[in-house]
């Protein structure tokens, strides 16, 4: 299966914000006592 890549310009506030957000999305999961391997590949795909 072919993933496609979509790239985006964001600035350090956006990159930031979004960040944040995706780290709540993974506490939130964590107190629901579910999986965060997606929340967690997705922060190390967009920040590495």
């Amino acid at each position: 299966m072919l993933e496609k890549k979509i790239k985006m310009n964001v600035t350090d506030a956006e990159s930031q914000l979004i960040l944040y957000s995706l780290v709540e999305l993974r506490n939130s999961l964590i107190k629901e006592g579910s999986y965060t391997d997606a929340v967690d590949d997705l922060i190390l795909k967009l920040f590495s």
